[in-house]
């Protein structure tokens, strides 16, 4: 069975994406890894090639007239998935702030292993950890998504969809997919206060026009993360690749986990949860089989 893992990154040094943990988090399980990097204001480039001799590079140029509404995501997404070989029998996608932790590359791969001579299945599931603040919370909302295709059987037919969260085959036909028990460990909330500011209005500003309101307000190494609204501690273990990460936090986050700012749909639709095992209206980017 041919794996090939596939991402694209840029300004990973200016905005502390964690993509040299990313990659290497799936490397045991990929053949190699495809990586697209864009023209960045910083060292990204040689920080990527200088990962592994497995992963392969194509420069990349962002499209500035794809940017509105995160379209330029899925574009660059697509320009990595097109760098892998046509043999290949699975496509591990991940993005750079996303990582693998090491005790879930067996189910994962198991999983690719009984699905592989399955035409029907076009994808598999991971579940998601959302971390916020700091590598000692995570959101449990129902606002954040639960589950996303991150692994994608090699078809021509099959790319990456609106702002790159997930995929799509075809004429916009959602994926059939099968659920797996394997994880993903999300960081995209976790960086010093002044750089997790500077990337949201750099988001805002170039992929949103500033349609979004921004609820951030950065005061002297302060970040009011106005979007929290529900945060359990965690109490698992990280990957083993970014514990090194995770040991030099420069910062402090403190935040009182009885609070509960959800909107009062979402209050309601966690207590369904909680009770009985569902979530409703759940937006599903897919279709599991």
């Amino acid at each position: 069975m041919k794996v090939s893992g596939f991402t694209f990154i840029r300004n990973a040094i200016k905005y502390d994406f964690p993509i040299v943990e990313s990659i290497r988090s799936i490397l045991p399980i990929c053949d190699k890894v495809y990586v697209a990097v864009g023209k960045s204001d910083d060292e990204t480039l040689e920080l990527v090639r200088s990962i592994d001799s497995r992963v392969e590079i194509q420069e990349s140029v962002w499209d500035d007239s794809l940017r509105e509404g995160g379209r330029v995501l899925a574009s660059e997404t697509n320009k990595a998935l097109h760098m892998t070989p046509d043999d290949s029998d699975w496509c591990f996608y991940l993005q750079g702030d996303e990582v693998v932790h090491e005790k879930y590359l067996d189910t994962i791969y198991n999983a690719m292993q009984k699905w592989k001579d399955d035409p029907i299945v076009d994808g598999l599931l991971l579940n998601y950890l959302h971390f916020f603040g700091s590598y000692d919370y995570i959101t449990t909302s129902p606002y954040w998504y639960r589950r996303e295709i991150r692994v994608i059987r090699k078809n021509p037919s099959i790319y990456s969809y609106f702002d790159a969260q997930g995929f799509r085959k075809g004429n916009d036909v959602k994926l059939n997919v099968k659920p797996t028990d394997g994880w993903i460990h999300h960081y995209g909330m976790v960086r010093h206060p002044k750089i997790q500011y500077e990337k949201r209005v750099n988001v805002n500003k170039h992929f949103w026009n500033n349609k979004l309101k921004d609820h951030y307000e950065y005061k002297a190494d302060e970040l009011d993360y106005g979007s929290v609204d529900l945060l359990e501690q965690f109490k698992g273990s990280h990957p083993e690749v970014i514990r090194e990460r995770i040991a030099k936090i420069n910062w402090t986050f403190d935040h009182d986990i009885s609070i509960n700012r959800m909107p009062l749909k979402y209050k309601f639709k966690k207590w369904v949860e909680d009770r009985f095992g569902f979530l409703p209206f759940e937006y599903r980017n897919y279709k599991i089989i």
